[in-house]
């Protein structure tokens, strides 16, 4: 019988803390069990293993994601909703180090399928100032795309200079701003 409280909710949420602490690599099925208080087999009721557990994390954060980003963008549109998104994107990778890059990673799965279109919507309805819609694959790369480098180079200690990173990132929001409404009138 599953001990009482815990769920694969419980493990994924606890496996996903212990991620953004120490590591994708740290991650064990005895370290999680051992957070949980739980013998390692006693998991098996809940995932189906390391690689079952790390995919329904990656799931999670993809979620995570998504939500944050419909949050943060809600009510806004234009430049206003640009922002939004690059800053809860940027945030997101701060405070969830370990999982940001799981929430990259595609995954052949109903879950993942579904918190990714998720977080393309969210995208979507933030850029539809600009005339995006969902069919334009093209400049939703070009956002993701300049987001997810900024914040993974800055996330792997990529920008030395003792320069502002924060103005940097700035600059880069203005540059998709300007680089959006030209791509809308053209």
């Amino acid at each position: 019988m599953p001990r009482a409280g815990l769920d694969p909710d419980v493990v994924v949420r606890r496996a996903g803390a212990l991620i953004d602490e120490h590591g994708v690599e740290a991650l064990t099925l005895a370290r999680v069990a051992g957070e949980l208080g739980v013998a390692t087999p006693s998991l098996y009721k809940h995932v189906g293993g390391l690689d079952d557990l790390l995919a329904r994390v990656g799931v999670a954060a993809t979620a995570e994601l998504a939500a944050r980003l419909g949050a943060a963008s809600r009510g806004r549109s234009g430049r206003d909703a640009l922002e939004a998104i690059a800053d809860g994107y940027r945030r997101f990778a701060r405070e969830r180090p370990g999982t940001y890059p799981l929430s990259q990673r595609p995954q052949d799965s109903d879950a993942w399928t579904t918190a990714a279109s998720d977080a393309v919507t969210a995208v979507v309805a933030a850029l539809s100032g600009y005339g995006v819609e969902a069919g334009d694959v093209h400049r939703i790369r070009v956002v993701r795309s300049a987001l997810h480098g900024f914040v993974d180079l800055e996330r792997n200690g990529g920008f030395g200079l003792p320069t502002s990173v924060d103005e940097s990132f700035r600059l880069l929001v203005e540059a998709l701003d300007a680089t959006l409404r030209t791509l809308d009138a053209a």
